[in-house]
Order: C-alpha cells, then structure tokens, then sequence
C-alpha cells in the first residue's frame, strides 16, 4: 500500500491492550477488562512467527487457524512452559478464548481489533496526506457487534471525510462484496458515504 515504517503486529496489540482500558463504563461495567486486556496482549502473538496472513495471501482460514494453534502450542509449551507468573497455558487459554469468539470479552476484543485498524487506516491517511486512499479497509467497521464501539467507527470515518474534504479530495469507499453491507451499515448509522 506504499506505507513505510507501518505499525507492527506489537504494536497493534499494545495499543488495541491501551484501548480495552479506556472503554466506556457501559462497556466496563459488563466485562472482565483485566482479561480482555490480556486478550488484546496476546490475541496476534502467532503472528510472531507464521505472520500477518491475510485474505491476499490466499490461504483458507482452516489452514490459518491450524497454523496459529500450532503455533501458540509451541510458544506456550516450548518457550514459556518454564516460567512462572503469568503460565504459559493462561496465555493459551485465553489465546483460545479469542480466536472461539464465545464470550463477551472477546467478543469487545474482537470489536477494539476492527477498531484499532480503522484508526489506523486514518493515521496513515492523515500522514501521508491522503495517498494512499486506504479506504478498502473501512469495510471492517461493518463487523463491530456493541453499539459503544459502533458509534466510535462511525466517528472516525466522519473524521476521514472531513480529512479528505480539507484535502480537496474524494476518498474512496469497499468495493465489490463489501460495497453493499457498507453502505446498508453507513445509512443505519446516518453517516454520509457517497461513491
């Protein structure tokens, strides 16, 4: 996408672990945000060591989630097996709490997941002023579940259309599959998308 020195998996996790803590209380007051914190800390930790895959890459999401299972076998067993405090299988249960997707602590991270990319789909956009237009990406704030974080997808998408609007340019918008659930998702929240 040309962006350089982009964020790294770590620091997704960090700021997505910095996120679950500033949640609104009618999110905190319903969740376990001690352990969705450690959720955010360790929900890419595969990636570590098979990488970012991504739907470009082609590889079907069986075959991802048996490389990350056998990954996170191998970094709870093999390299953190030996130490104390936080245990290695804490890790990897919560690790599986994430990926099953199951509670409503992973599903809030699953939510801050979208989130923290849709951030920073608009940083990149802001420092690099509006090249590239990332805006594939905004299709993900289709897939936030808690009204909480809905309405904060739907705030700083109007923030990338004043962004663009200052720049005396037109971002664009999902295409293809995305395209219609995108806008059915825009119109519900009243926000004003044009293709």
């Amino acid at each position: 996408m040309g962006i350089i020195k982009g964020e790294s998996i770590s620091d997704h996790m960090y700021r997505m672990s910095i996120m679950t803590m500033m949640a609104p209380e009618s999110v905190t007051s319903k969740l376990n945000i001690p352990r969705c914190t450690k959720m955010a800390l360790v929900h890419d930790m595969a990636e570590a060591l098979v990488g970012d895959i991504t739907p470009a890459d082609e590889i079907d999401k069986e075959e991802k989630s048996r490389r990350e299972e056998e990954t996170m076998d191998y970094i709870c067993t093999r390299l953190l097996g030996k130490f104390g405090g936080l245990s290695a299988q804490d890790i990897r249960t919560v690790w599986q709490e994430y990926e099953d997707s199951k509670t409503e602590e992973s599903k809030f991270v699953h939510d801050i997941d979208k989130m923290e990319l849709l951030l920073q789909m608009v940083e990149y956009e802001r420092k690099f002023e509006c090249e590239p237009d990332l805006g594939e990406f905004a299709w993900v704030a289709t897939k936030i579940h808690l009204p909480e974080i809905r309405q904060w997808a739907k705030e700083v998408l109007e923030e990338r259309i004043a962004l663009w609007q200052e720049a005396g340019k037109t971002p664009s918008w999902p295409e293809k599959k995305h395209k219609e659930p995108f806008l059915q998702w825009a119109k519900d929240l009243g926000l004003p998308i044009s293709y």
